[in-house]
């Protein structure tokens, strides 16, 4: 395949330029169901003029519908996405990309999607959707799910099915909540997952930061000692990744704490503990929930994050070293392969 489309490079140099905007169009109107015009050139940073020539083309070819209220993709034009899918990835160079990042790191899989979620809302749907696909082959029967917070992990519960009721499996919080929107609280996540195939949950309604006195108090409670024990259980977790600063801000923490956790180098945040470049441990929260030394047993660890300022984020917490799967996005992989390239993870 690769072979064969250097070949019509010679011939058309724009080749994969013109594949990758039609891909990119096909695919947003799908994740979009229906779609107008200006909505779909804002998404693709495309100019309407631009866009305009493209889907005309596209629905000429049988694969877009055009209505008065939008735009929707045809039985053809899915059938023609799942055909490409495969290649997608080769094509544009995104293999090489996910192998780069699975030997550097020493994991047994990554995956990479197009686009960047910084700047692109349909590139986040597609983290989702690429990390329910590795959740639902992991899983088996009876297994515990924990679940952390934030808004990409709600984009793997928005695109979470199962064909048949998981009526062996739970899902859980990783941790209490962090005080920030009700839809992206971990809670929330983990009772969505359940609810939408079909398994059980359990919820975790602590707040995410305590004070060593108020999490000894809580941790003496019959009712919270259970849940954590749940929690504790789980044979797979599924994380977000944040920047450091970002979070700590998030969480409000004093500036004189955060001054000395910048001084110390923290980079990344994922299950309340903050990271350095190295993977090290410089900070961490006094939280309910899934402890380090939990995810080091935990036997299957999924981490989902993107955009190109999540980079060094992301790089640190593979650092680590405890992952074993990465779903990410193309800007954050080239920027961490820069990175390796440039010695400086």
């Amino acid at each position: 395949m690769r072979q064969i489309i250097e070949l019509q490079q010679q011939l058309l140099p724009d080749l994969l330029d013109v594949m990758r905007k039609r891909y990119s169009i096909l695919n947003q109107v799908m994740m979009s169901d229906l779609i107008g015009r200006r909505t779909l050139a804002a998404s693709l940073s495309m100019t309407e003029r631009v866009l305009r020539a493209e889907t005309d083309f596209l629905k000429a070819q049988g694969l877009l519908e055009i209505e008065t209220a939008g735009m929707r993709i045809s039985e053809a034009g899915k059938r023609l996405l799942e055909q490409l899918e495969p290649y997608y990835t080769e094509l544009f160079g995104l293999s090489e990309l996910e192998e780069k990042l699975r030997s550097s790191f020493g994991l047994q899989q990554v995956i990479v999607v197009a686009g960047d979620s910084d700047e692109s809302s349909q590139t986040k749907r597609e983290l989702g959707r690429a990390a329910t696909q590795v959740l639902r082959k992991v899983m088996k029967p009876h297994d515990v799910v924990a679940i952390t917070g934030g808004t990409t992990i709600a984009q793997v519960a928005n695109h979470l099915t199962s064909p048949s009721p998981l009526k062996t499996n739970w899902f859980v919080p990783a941790r209490g909540g962090l005080g920030e929107s009700l839809d992206y609280q971990a809670n929330t996540i983990a009772s969505m997952m359940a609810k939408r195939t079909g398994a059980h949950y359990r919820l975790l309604h602590v707040p995410d930061h305590l004070g060593e006195e108020a999490y000894a108090s809580i941790m003496q409670e019959p009712n919270i000692k259970e849940i954590v024990d749940v929690i504790r259980s789980a044979r797979i977790v599924v994380h977000g990744i944040g920047e450091a600063m970002v979070m700590a801000r998030r969480r409000k923490l004093p500036s004189d704490l955060m001054e000395e956790m910048a001084a110390e180098g923290a980079l990344a945040e994922a299950f309340g503990y903050y990271f350095d470049k190295e993977g090290r441990v410089v900070h961490q929260m006094q939280t309910v929930g899934l402890h380090l030394e939990d995810i080091v047993k935990t036997e299957v660890v999924i981490g989902v994050a993107g955009g190109k300022s999540k980079g060094e984020a992301i790089a640190a917490v593979m650092k680590f070293g405890h992952n074993d799967v990465l779903v990410t996005d193309e800007a954050a992989a080239l920027e961490i392969a820069a990175m390796l390239d440039n010695g400086t993870v």
